[in-house]
């Protein structure tokens, strides 16, 4: 039997914010580590550029996780407002942001990291193709497969 369109957006939000469980423990994870960074032993020995980048990953990971705890305040909020549509609606443009910048936020950690370990020239490459792989898998990949028409 087909769903209905109430069913079809209740099933959407849950579906949403399933999708967002699995994305919140990594941010946290993520977070956690770069809070304790600062007051850690080797801080002080890291260069201009991998402080940068640290700064770059905090605020990448701060507005990841704004983002993606957002819809789960939104539909606390909204709670039995009527506008549930609109809501999944904006949820899932919120996800795919704050998606995007766990992605910048996982790179820029993995640029500092690789450049602590081998220096800057590996650092850059390691984090480029840390990005490029999470934008082709994360972005590219679904999208192709949307716009060629194939579901």
């Amino acid at each position: 039997m087909p769903e209905d369109e109430k069913e079809r957006v209740d099933r959407e939000l849950i579906e949403l914010l399933n999708e967002l469980r699995v994305a919140l423990p990594g941010i946290q994870v993520l977070f956690a580590f770069l809070l304790i960074v600062p007051f850690s032993n080797g801080f002080p020995k890291m260069t201009a550029v991998e402080r940068d980048v640290y700064f770059v990953a905090f605020l990448c990971a701060t507005l990841a996780a704004l983002l993606l705890i957002a819809p789960s305040a939104h539909h606390r909020l909204r709670f039995r407002a009527k506008d549930k549509e609109r809501l999944v609606l904006r949820a899932n443009r919120l996800a795919i942001v704050g998606l995007g910048f766990l992605a910048a936020a996982m790179s820029a950690v993995v640029f500092v990291i690789t450049d602590v370990i081998f220096e800057e020239p590996w650092a850059a490459l390691v984090s480029a193709l840390a990005a490029v792989s999470f934008a082709w898998v994360w972005y590219v990949v679904p999208l192709s497969r949307r716009l060629s028409g194939v579901d």
